[in-house]
């Protein structure tokens, strides 16, 4: 009988701003997760963002993340160098006709809902998308396409559903250890953008792709992405790629009762490192 297949954690930051304390608990879960089932840990540079994505920043995170004692495998994926990964995706999902270009703006998006009390809204906040151009008609779209619109690339939510098991979910680890099934609900997401102009592959998309060529086992992530797991799932089942287990762990939050984020200029971990604080304060600060 062959020996299990072994454990897979990872961390995977986006390279945007500096780590805090809601990072190096996620970090140090994956590592410690990891040493405990004798798995393997990776680093992951999620800097897919052309953007908002700097090189002082992955400097920063590498520097943040050896301070705290974790070590990790080499080398690392930064998801910009694997591009022809993201796009292999997208082609694999236009050949099944899951894929049609959007050319409406945020601001068409905002007209388009306006005046709709109620209309639904994806868990990032966005309305979902009303379909304006899922059966635009080929000619159209064929002359928009001519004079060079940009556009946004949508998965039909409705054709990828009608292809899947309706029982679809996945397992999620609860902090106490013991698990639970959990059934995937793709159309929180209604049809979700998978690939801009100027970000070529969406974050939904890179993840599940690195997750399933990383071999990645265990995802350990944030309750705030728990939501995500929907769509993941989703994408996993049309791409036939493996189901990872899942575990999505509480936050940290501030004085003011809001999650740690960049955005809000949370305290860095460099910081707490200027202050005097050890690897083992900012393991006991977050509750480990």
């Amino acid at each position: 009988m062959s020996a299990p297949a072994q454990q897979v954690f990872r961390f995977a930051p986006s390279p945007n701003g500096l780590l805090h304390l809601g990072h190096a608990l996620s970090a140090l879960l994956n590592f410690r997760l990891a040493r405990a089932a004798q798995g393997r840990f990776l680093l992951r540079i999620e800097d897919i963002d052309p953007v908002r994505s700097r090189p002082e920043f992955v400097r920063a995170i590498e520097d943040d993340l050896t301070w705290l004692g974790l070590v990790w495998e080499k080398p690392v994926r930064h998801q910009s160098h694997h591009m022809a990964d993201y796009a292999r995706a997208l082609d694999a999902l236009a050949l099944r006709g899951l894929l049609y270009p959007c050319f409406c703006t945020r601001g068409d998006l905002a007209r388009a809902v306006a005046g709709r009390p109620g209309w639904p809204h994806d868990p990032d906040g966005a309305p979902l998308y009303p379909g304006t151009c899922r059966d635009m008609p080929q000619a159209a779209r064929a002359l928009l396409h001519a004079i060079g619109a940009p556009f946004a690339q949508r998965l039909d939510l409705a054709k990828a559903l009608a292809a899947l098991p309706l029982d679809m979910g996945w397992r999620e680890t609860c902090a106490d250890g013991s698990a639970r099934s959990e059934r995937a609900n793709p159309a929180l997401w209604g049809d979700a953008i998978l690939a801009r102009k100027d970000v070529p592959a969406s974050y939904h998309l890179c993840v599940v792709v690195d997750d399933a060529l990383q071999g990645v086992s265990d995802v350990v992530r944030g309750a705030d992405l728990a939501a995500s797991t929907h769509l993941h799932r989703l994408l996993q089942a049309v791409l036939s790629l493996p189901v990872p287990r899942y575990h999505h762990h509480s936050l940290i939050i501030d004085e003011a009762g809001a999650k740690l984020a960049k955005s809000r200029l949370s305290q860095p971990l460099r910081q707490w490192r200027a202050q005097g604080a050890t690897p083992d304060d900012i393991a006991r600060q977050v509750g480990l």
